[in-house]
């Protein structure tokens, strides 16, 4: 595990302030409805839910977007929603956490993405998706692009967020990481398993366990296959670092250099793990843009996933939370 100083940490958490992070993905509004169980319906064997209260957050990429403007920096965030009232909502929302919305763009033929979680006494009864997966068209690509190419200039670096939601297309995939490259930037990847190998040149691919095995078409069952995965990731993707977050047994880090580094999980309290990879990304590249080496930025990212498997429901991170979460287990 990577040992931090109260110094160190101090100097990269203060370069955080006003850093341009693009987020390129899906975005989506995350909608929970909070209750409580006491009986199972007459008419299925279903719980009955008594709804007491209902919240609607940032999902998706704009979640990731939430945790850079908690760390104290400015997300540019692109992404489409749909012409309707949820459209509106969704940006009414990014106005109020005073994030930009000219990156957001309306498609007329698709619908707003809203995810409906049902919680009582903080547990999951059942999700709900509004959503349209068909891939954005040519025309909603080229307007992603022209934001993007207007604001590189400014911009630190980039994050591509895909959830399989039908904004990140091959093409789109190419053009984004061609305009990143050309500008000497960071560029990040937070993928899923559509176009899983269409990230080429990067400066860190992070997939899960489940990801990069139905990508790789073979389970991860002893750490020499692990190593085996990342190594043939790094050469397939070309890219500069692999990070292969593997649930209850934390992070593996390959680098192009040859090294290889595994970071032991610091959850004590999984309570949700959702968002956990978005806190991961916008932790990660906010390290990156700071000046953090990656071995330091994948450590830190860890103990900042760690800390949201903690909470119900999709939250962002506190930065206060997480210095002092490193420094009190002793590594500073």
């Amino acid at each position: 595990m990577k040992s931090f100083s109260s110094a160190r940490l101090n100097e990269l958490f203060a370069h955080f302030k006003n850093k341009r992070i693009a987020v390129v993905g899906d975005v989506m509004i995350d909608r929970y409805m909070w209750g409580t169980v006491t009986r199972i319906s007459p008419e299925a064997p279903v719980p009955v839910v008594e709804i007491e209260s209902e919240t609607s957050r940032l999902g998706g990429a704009a979640n990731v977007a939430n945790n850079i403007k908690a760390l104290g920096g400015i997300p540019i965030l692109v992404g489409v929603v749909g012409n309707n009232t949820h459209g509106g909502e969704f940006r009414d929302m990014l106005a109020q956490m005073d994030c930009p919305t000219y990156g957001i763009i309306t498609d007329a033929t698709r619908p707003t993405t809203i995810k409906t979680r049902v919680i009582a006494q903080d547990q999951h009864v059942v999700r709900v998706d509004s959503e349209d997966k068909r891939d954005i068209d040519g025309t909603i690509q080229k307007q992603i692009i022209d934001v993007l190419r207007e604001h590189m200039d400014s911009i630190d670096a980039v994050i591509i967020e895909d959830y399989n939601k039908g904004v990140i297309v091959k093409d789109l995939i190419r053009s984004v990481i061609e305009l990143v490259n050309e500008k000497g930037k960071i560029v990040t990847i937070d993928p899923k398993f559509n176009n899983f190998f269409e990230y080429q040149h990067v400066t860190l691919f992070k997939p899960n366990k489940k990801e990069a095995e139905e990508a790789i078409g073979k389970k991860f069952r002893t750490e020499a296959d692990v190593i085996e995965a990342g190594k043939l990731l790094l050469e397939k993707l070309h890219a500069e670092n692999i990070l292969l977050t593997r649930s209850e047994k934390g992070m593996s880090l390959f680098e192009r250099n040859g090294d290889v580094t595994h970071i032991p999980t610091v959850a004590r309290k999984i309570a949700d793990v959702s968002g956990a990879g978005d806190t991961v990304i916008a932790t990660l590249t906010m390290l990156l843009a700071s000046g953090a080496t990656v071995k330091e930025a994948a450590a830190i990212a860890n103990y900042a996933g760690g800390i949201v498997c903690g909470e119900v429901g999709i939250v962002p991170i506190d930065p206060d939370i997480l210095k002092q979460k490193i420094l009190s287990d002793g590594k500073g």
